[in-house]
C-alpha cells in the first residue's frame, strides 16, 4: 500500500498557533496519566512532559480522564468526574499553556467537555455509538477516535463517515490493539496505513495495546515490557501521533499502572522514536 498523504487537522492551543498533526507535521504526543489523580500530579506530568517535547521538537497535547467509565470492577478508581475533572483540566490548560484531551462517554457530557477541552476523545468501547461521535463532531472540535477492540480497521471508516456527516472534519483515528478474549490484545500494524488510507491522522496508542483487559482479575493487567517495541515497530510503520500513558510512578498509579510509562524515563524512549521517523 503507498503512503497516504494526510492533510493535516489543526488542533487550537491556548498560548500559541494551533498545532497541526498529518502528513509532513511533527509527531504529536498525547501523553499523562490514564485518570486524573490530584492536580498536583497532573502538573507534574504537564509541565515535565512539555519542557521535553519542546526539547525534542513534538506537539505534546496533555490527557487524563475526568471519568473512566469502564473500568473493570464497581470499585475501581474512575476519576474526579466531569465537573471537577474539567475544572482541573482548565488550570492545567490556562497556567501551563498546554492543550488538553480527555474522554466523554454520553452525549450530555459532549458541550459541557467542548468548553475546556482541544480534543475530544472517542472511547474504544464507544467508537460505534452514533449520537456520540453525531454530537462531538457538532461541536466544530476535533475528535480522536479509539478504534474499539472488536472493530476491524477497514470499519472504522464508518465512524469516520458518520463524523463527517455530521459536519466534522478534524477527525484522528487511533489504534490500541485488538481483543480475541482471553484478557490479552493483539496489534495488527497493517491497521495503521488502512486507517490512514480515509484521510485522516493516525495515531498509536503504545500503552493500551499491551493492557490484559481484566487481566488481574478485578482489574487490567498490562505489559509495559513491550510498550517501545510495539512503539518502534508502529513509527517504522508510519504514524502521525503517539498516546502513551505517562505516570511519575506507575506502580503506585490508580488506574492503568501495569501498562504505563514512568515519567522520568520517557525522555530517552521518545528520542529514539523520533530517529527512526526520521528515517523513513
Amino acid at each position: 500500500m503507498a503512503e497516504q498523504m494526510v492533510a493535516p487537522v489543526a488542533i487550537d492551543h491556548p498560548t500559541a498557533a494551533p498545532i497541526l498533526v498529518g502528513s509532513g507535521q511533527p509527531l504529536l504526543l498525547i501523553g499523562g496519566p490514564c485518570a486524573l489523580e490530584s492536580e498536583q500530579l497532573a502538573r507534574q506530568v504537564a509541565g515535565t512532559l512539555k519542557e521535553i517535547c519542546a526539547r525534542l521538537g513534538i506537539s505534546y497535547v496533555f490527557k487524563a480522564s475526568f471519568d473512566k467509565a469502564n473500568r473493570t470492577s464497581l470499585d475501581s478508581y474512575r476519576g474526579p468526574g466531569i465537573t471537577e475533572g474539567l475544572a482541573i483540566l482548565a488550570r492545567i490548560r490556562k497556567e501551563l499553556g498546554v492543550p488538553v484531551i480527555s474522554d466523554i462517554h454520553d452525549v450530555s457530557q459532549v458541550d459541557m467537555a467542548a468548553e475546556v477541552l482541544d480534543i475530544l476523545q472517542i472511547p474504544a468501547f464507544l467508537c460505534r455509538q452514533t449520537d456520540l461521535l453525531v454530537a462531538a463532531a457538532r461541536t466544530g472540535k476535533p475528535v480522536n477516535v479509539k478504534k474499539g477492540q472488536f472493530v476491524s480497521p477497514w470499519d472504522m471508516e464508518n465512524a469516520v463517515n458518520k463524523l463527517r456527516g455530521a459536519g466534522g472534519s478534524k477527525i484522528l483515528l487511533v489504534e490500541r490493539g485488538a481483543t480475541f478474549g482471553y484478557n490479552n490484545l493483539v496489534v495488527d500494524m497493517r491497521s495503521l496505513p488502512v486507517m490512514r488510507s480515509f484521510g485522516c491522522p493516525v495515531v498509536y496508542d503504545a500503552t493500551h495495546s499491551v493492557q490484559l483487559p481484566g487481566g488481574a482479575g478485578g482489574s487490567s493487567g498490562g505489559q509495559r515490557e513491550f510498550i517501545v517495541p510495539l512503539a518502534r515497530a508502529a513509527m517504522a510503520v508510519g504514524i502521525d501521533g503517539l498516546f502513551m500513558e505517562i505516570h511519575p510512578q506507575p506502580e503506585k498509579a490508580l488506574c492503568d499502572g501495569p501498562n504505563s510509562l514512568p515519567l522520568d524515563g520517557i525522555e530517552p524512549v521518545l528520542a529514539q522514536l523520533l530517529r527512526i521517523r526520521a528515517a523513513l
